[in-house]
C-alpha cells in the first residue's frame, strides 16, 4: 500500500509539467489535463484511506533510496490527503471557466498543480527535511499564485506581504527541526516520536527542555501559517488574488497550523505550558477575527476574517488538548468555507452585470431588520435559549462518551457549544413565521440533529485519528490547569456572557433611545472595528519607518 502513496504528491507535480510542455500547442484545453491527473490524485487517495481503514495495518513508513525524502501513512496523513486533494479538484473545476478570460491561463494551472503537490507532500511527509521543503515550497508558490494577476498593484503587494509572513513562519520549524536533531540524532518521524517517548525530558542549549522548546516554536510557525493574532493580517487582505486561490487558500493552505500541531502531536503533550500559549493566542484571534467579519463591506474580507476567526477556534481546541477535534473542524470549515468562496465568486460576478438586490424575508430580517410580525414572550425564548442547548450538548456528549467530562479541555469545548447554541438560537428565533412555536420548534430539533451527529462523528473521529486512549488522556491532562482557577474561569466566563447578552436585549428592545444618546459612542466603536483596530495602519507605519532608516543607514555607509 505505501508504494502507491507516493502517487499521491507526485502527479500533481506532473501535470504541472505536462501543462507546462504542452500549454502553448493545448490552448484552453490544457486545463483537462490538470483536471484529469487530479481527479486520478483524489481516487488514488480514497483508495489509500479506505485500504488503511479495512486492512487496519497500522502506519507505514517508507524512503526513497539515499535518503533524500520519504513519506508515511498514518490517520492524519490518508485522511488529509483526501481532503487536500478533493478541495483541489473543485478548484480545478471550478477555474476551467471562472480563468477563461483571465491572462496566463496554462500559467495558472501550472501553480496550482503544483501548490497541491506541494500541500501533499506536506501532509504526508515522513521525516523533517521534507516537511519544511513542503513546508517552504507552500509560502512560494502562494505567492505566485496570489499575484497572478500582475495588473493590480494591490495583489503584488498582498501577495509580497504574505511572503514575508510565511517566510517569518518558516525559521521557527527550521530552528525546530535543528533542536530535534541535535537532541535525538533522527530525521525521520517515526524514530524521532520514539525516542522522545522514551527520554521526553531531553535538555538542549542553555539547559532548555527539548520538548518545550520545539513545541514552542513549531507554535510559532503554525501562528504564521494559521493567520493567528498579531500575525492575521495578512489572511483578509490577500484577496485580491483570483477567486479561486482564495477558495483553495482558505481551505486547505491556511490549515496548514493545525496539521504541523497534530504532526508534533508527541512533542506537545509534554508541553503543558506551549498548550495553554495555543488557548490564549487561538481565543484571542477568535474573538478578533469574529468581531472585524461583522464590521467589513467586502464580502471576500468579510469571509477573510470569518477565517481568521475560525483559525482561533482551531488553534484553541488543540489547546484545549482536541487535537483530533481541531483536525475535524478544519476539515468541515474546509469543504464550508470552499464552497463559500466559490459561491462567492459567482455572487460577485453576477453583481457586476446587475446591482439589484435580492428582496426576501431572509434579507428584510438580516439587513433590513424588519421585526416578526408574530413572536414568543421574551422570558420563555430567553430560558429556551440558555436551558436547551446545555441538555442537549450534555445528553449527546454523554451518550458517546460518558467519560468526557472527566477532562478540563472537554468542558471547555461544551461551554463554547453552548454559547454557540444560544447564539443560534438568538439569532434565528426572530425569523417570520406565522407560527413561532413551530418555528422554535423545528430551530431546536434541527440543533439536536447537528449536535448529535456531530458528537458522535467526532468521537468517533477522535478514536481513528489518535487509537491510543493514554495518549488522548495524556493530551487532556497537559491541557489542564489548576481546578479551582479553572472553575473560578468558567463562572465568570458564564457571567460575562450572560451580561453579554442581556446588554444585546435591553440594547435591542430600547434602541432608539441607545442611539439617541450613545451614537457617538458607537460610531467610534463601529469605526475602531472597521479599521480593524488600526493594527495593519501600525504595520504599515512600522514598514514606512523601518524602510526610512535602512535608506539612511545605506546613505551613512555610503559615506563611511
Amino acid at each position: 500500500m505505501i508504494e502507491t502513496q507516493w502517487l499521491i504528491p507526485l502527479l500533481p507535480f506532473l501535470a504541472a509539467l505536462l501543462v507546462h510542455l504542452f500549454g502553448a500547442r493545448l490552448g484552453k484545453r490544457v486545463a483537462q489535463l490538470s483536471v484529469g491527473l487530479n481527479l486520478v490524485v483524489v481516487l488514488v487517495a480514497a483508495f489509500q484511506l479506505t485500504a488503511y481503514i479495512v486492512n487496519d495495518t497500522g502506519p507505514q513508513w517508507a524512503g526513497l533510496a539515499g535518503g533524500l525524502g520519504s513519506l508515511q501513512i498514518d490517520p492524519l496523513s490518508a485522511i488529509m490527503a483526501l481532503v487536500v486533494a478533493g478541495i483541489s479538484l473543485v478548484v480545478h473545476i471550478y477555474s476551467i471557466r471562472y480563468m477563461i478570460e483571465e491572462p496566463g491561463y496554462a500559467r495558472f494551472f501550472m501553480l496550482l498543480d503544483l501548490m497541491t503537490g506541494s500541500i501533499l507532500l506536506m501532509v504526508m511527509a515522513g521525516d523533517l527535511i521534507t516537511l519544511l521543503v513542503a513546508w517552504h515550497l507552500i509560502g512560494v508558490f502562494l505567492y505566485f499564485l496570489l499575484a497572478h494577476n500582475t495588473e493590480p498593484l494591490n495583489a503584488q503587494r498582498y501577495a509580497f506581504w504574505t511572503f514575508i509572513t510565511y517566510r517569518l513562519g518558516d525559521l521557527p520549524l527550521v530552528l525546530a527541526a535543528m533542536v530535534l536533531f541535535q537532541a535525538y540524532g533522527a530525521l525521520d518521524f517515526p524514530t524521532l516520536f520514539a525516542r522522545i517517548e522514551a527520554t521526553p525530558d531531553a535538555r538542549t542549549f542553555l539547559d532548555l527542555p527539548v520538548a518545550g522548546t520545539v513545541a514552542f516554536l513549531v507554535a510559532l510557525a503554525a501562528f504564521a501559517k494559521s493567520a493567528q493574532f498579531p500575525l492575521h493580517t495578512w489572511l483578509p487582505y490577500s484577496m485580491e488574488g483570483p477567486t479561486p486561490v482564495s477558495a483553495l487558500m482558505h481551505a486547505g493552505i491556511v490549515n496548514a497550523g493545525g496539521i504541523i500541531i497534530n504532526r508534533f502531536a508527541p512533542v506537545f503533550v509534554h508541553s503543558s505550558e506551549v498548550l495553554h500559549l495555543l488557548f490564549i493566542v487561538g481565543l484571542l484571534t477568535a474573538i478578533l477575527g469574529s468581531m472585524l467579519m461583522l464590521a467589513q463591506n467586502d464580502i471576500k474580507k468579510s469571509l477573510g476574517y470569518s477565517t481568521v476567526g475560525q483559525m482561533g477556534f482551531m488553534i484553541m481546541e488543540t489547546g484545549a488538548g482536541a487535537f483530533a477535534l481541531a483536525i475535524f473542524h478544519l476539515i468541515a470549515h474546509g469543504l464550508f468555507k470552499g464552497t463559500l468562496f466559490l459561491g462567492a465568486g459567482k455572487v460577485i460576478g453576477a453583481a457586476r452585470k446587475h446591482d439589484g438586490v435580492p428582496n426576501d424575508p431572509l434579507y428584510d430580517f438580516l439587513v433590513e431588520r424588519k421585526p416578526a410580525p408574530t413572536r414568543l414572550p421574551w422570558l420563555l425564548i430567553g430560558a429556551a435559549m440558555l436551558i436547551v442547548p446545555l441538555v442537549i450538548l450534555v445528553l449527546a456528549h454523554a451518550w458517546v462518551a460518558p467519560d468526557f467530562f472527566q477532562k478540563q479541555g472537554a468542558i471547555v469545548l461544551l461551554f463554547f457549544g453552548w454559547i454557540t447554541g444560544v447564539q443560534v438560537l438568538f439569532a434565528t428565533h426572530r425569523l417570520d413565521t406565522e407560527n413561532p412555536l413551530r418555528m422554535m420548534a423545528l430551530i431546536v430539533l434541527s440543533f439536536a440533529v447537528i449536535v448529535i451527529g456531530y458528537s458522535f462523528i467526532g468521537h468517533s473521529f477522535e478514536s481513528f485519528l489518535y487509537p491510543d486512549a493514554e495518549f488522548r488522556a495524556a493530551l487532556y491532562a497537559a491541557a489542564g490547569i489548576d481546578q479551582i482557577t479553572f472553575g473560578v474561569l468558567i463562572v465568570l466566563l458564564a457571567l460575562v456572557m450572560v451580561a453579554g447578552w442581556l446588554g444585546a436585549y435591553l440594547t435591542h428592545v430600547r434602541r432608539q433611545r441607545v442611539d439617541r444618546e450613545h451614537g457617538r459612542t458607537w460610531l467610534t466603536l463601529y469605526a475602531l472595528f472597521s479599521r480593524e483596530f488600526y493594527i495593519a495602519d501600525l504595520y504599515h507605519r512600522m514598514t514606512v519607518s523601518m524602510l526610512a532608516l535602512s535608506r539612511r543607514l545605506n546613505i551613512w555607509l555610503r559615506w563611511g
